[in-house]
């Protein structure tokens, strides 16, 4: 019998062993034939997400291996809950993650970009041009684009006439979802949100402080923005009162129980008098805990842990309302917003730890008597909470995503005040750009940085042809106005509004998110390009 062949090699310590050769199980694409698996791959991951594009985008419905169903038009959670194998294409789903992290909208967008520069590429490489050129090329190409887009970008007031340009931006983020039939009311809660917690001397936005709660029932306009905090839980008595105005809260985070012993124990009881003296000293530990709360000036206490029966009763005859099993992360949201401070141990307890707001009330929902406690006129009222409702758990997920999409244009305007047009506009101006730029390029950089620009004419191609219109023909006749006219604003008109400016009709997005997929877009294509060599296991070739 043939034994496997292998190499004789030398430990540290002079010790020989061989070293096995299976590479016969190993599978390996080189040269030509790497880029163009890896680019087809890519390029499957961009057509998957390319329909859902523009106001007029398809949803896609993904079913986890649970069997848990989600609906949805965003371009990064889509590609979350793909089961995606191949690992070029996992880089994309990366792509969209690092767009979803860094501006929050636009994810879709950044990959079917990247997808089609890509598909650009492996043209130039059956030309016989070498994968780095092209990748110089697109760096180049990138840097002419991110500066066009620059150019045409024009600053907004944002405060100015009522915060219209941050609703007409929020609009835009929340025209192309699920929730499109109320993307002004939605707009409208955003940019309330997101400027009451605002800090315009950071020029920044603290997301923490906005908290997103779902509540299924009722209509998807019943949804609206409360000046507080909503935690989903109620007073854990019955009979306390619904209502608590001027609270003074205590926030604990100990148990409103007796200590017990960590080792264990046994307890003999052998008398009556025994069990009172137990069960009286039980209650002491009790009283000793609800006089901390009484003489701290507390008429409302609101707990991390539980407590039994014998302690609820105890609050309610002392009229201390309680709420009990709330969350740590609520109960911090709760500290920040009423100035408390979370309390460790009773002892603690003094009046400048307790946190103060206007009114505490327990909400009633619909006929099941679901019940919610909304805290209002905190002390440090920096905090808010959007409360979404909507006929299903699928839409109540699907809005909250698509208001975190909405807070993140709103937020990307605060920091930065300058807009771009939407509708392909900026596509089609940067690609004019690079294109006038390719006829002054004396080097082969040139093929590459043509590429880049039909590249960036898939984005108005596609808005055009998920609107019903004729693609390539509504794509030229955009370029054509664009350059008769000198205004780089004029972008498919999706909506079929008959105006084609995308300025008057109010479709724009920030310029940081515009010039952040053109440079993520081209950082990853650069990399894709530079391998040329895949080396893996022979059964993940084969799929």
């Amino acid at each position: 019998m043939a034994m496997p062949t292998g190499q004789v090699a030398v430990d540290e310590y002079g010790n020989q062993f061989i070293i096995m050769e299976e590479q016969a199980k190993k599978k390996r694409l080189k040269g030509t034939e790497a880029h163009k698996a890896n680019i087809l791959a890519a390029k499957a991951i961009a057509e998957s997400v390319r329909s859902s594009m523009g106001p007029k985008g398809m949803d896609k419905m993904v079913i986890s291996p649970d069997g848990d169903v989600l609906v949805t038009n965003d371009g990064a959670t889509i590609l979350e809950k793909m089961d995606v194998q191949h690992h070029i294409a996992k880089l994309l789903v990366d792509l969209s993650k690092s767009q979803d992290h860094e501006i929050g909208d636009g994810t879709t967008g950044i990959v079917v970009m990247a997808g089609s520069m890509l598909e650009q590429a492996l043209t130039l490489i059956e030309k016989g041009i070498h994968p780095l050129r092209i990748a110089t090329g697109y760096e180049r190409a990138c840097e002419v684009a991110v500066k066009r887009v620059q150019e045409i970008a024009k600053t907004v007031d944002i405060m100015a006439d009522d915060k219209a340009a941050l609703r007409k931006a929020a609009t835009t983020a929340l025209g192309s979802k699920v929730v499109s039939s109320r993307k002004d009311q939605l707009a409208g809660i955003s940019v309330e949100a997101v400027v009451s917690v605002a800090d315009f001397s950071r020029r920044d936005v603290n997301f923490d402080l906005i908290k997103v709660e779902g509540k299924v029932g009722g209509k998807l306009e019943d949804s609206a923005l409360i000046r507080g905090i909503v935690v989903d839980k109620d007073f854990s008595h019955p009979q306390m009162p619904k209502i608590v105005k001027d609270a003074r809260m205590a926030i604990l985070t100990c148990p409103f129980e007796p200590p017990k012993p960590k080792t264990k124990h046994k307890l003999d009881i052998r008398s009556a008098e025994d069990y009172k003296k137990l069960y009286e000293n039980e209650q002491q530990y009790f009283r000793t805990q609800i006089k901390a709360l009484k003489d701290c000036g507390a008429n409302l206490v609101i707990c991390q842990w539980g407590f039994d029966d014998e302690a609820n009763h105890l609050l309610y005859q002392n009229k201390l309302p309680a709420v009990r099993w709330v969350g740590g992360v609520e109960l911090e949201l709760i500290a920040i917003a009423t100035g408390g401070r979370i309390v460790p141990r009773f002892e603690e307890l003094t009046p400048e730890k307790l946190g103060k707001a206007g009114t505490v009330k327990e909400l009633t929902f619909g006929t099941t008597k679901e019940q919610m406690l909304v805290i209002e006129d905190c002390a440090n009222s920096k905090a808010v909470t959007v409360l979404v409702r909507g006929g299903n758990q699928m839409v109540v997920d699907e809005a909250k995503r698509c208001l975190h999409d909405a807070n993140c244009c709103v937020r990307n305007l605060i920091r930065d005040p300058r807009v771009v047009p939407g509708g392909g506009a900026s596509e089609m101006a940067a690609s004019l750009a690079i294109v006038a730029a390719a006829d002054t390029e004396q080097t082969i950089d040139q093929y590459s940085m043509r590429a880049f620009a039909t590249a960036l004419d898939v984005i108005p191609m596609a808005l055009a042809e998920n609107s019903g219109l004729s693609a390539i023909g509504e794509m030229a006749a955009m370029k054509a106005k664009q350059q008769s006219t000198q205004n780089p604003w004029h972008g498919v008109d999706c909506m079929q509004t008959g105006i084609t400016d995308m300025w008057e009709q109010s479709v724009y997005e920030a310029c940081a998110s515009k010039c952040n997929q053109l440079r993520l877009a081209t950082q990853v294509v650069k990399m894709i390009l530079k391998i040329d060599d895949v080396i893996t296991s022979a059964d993940v070739i084969d799929q």
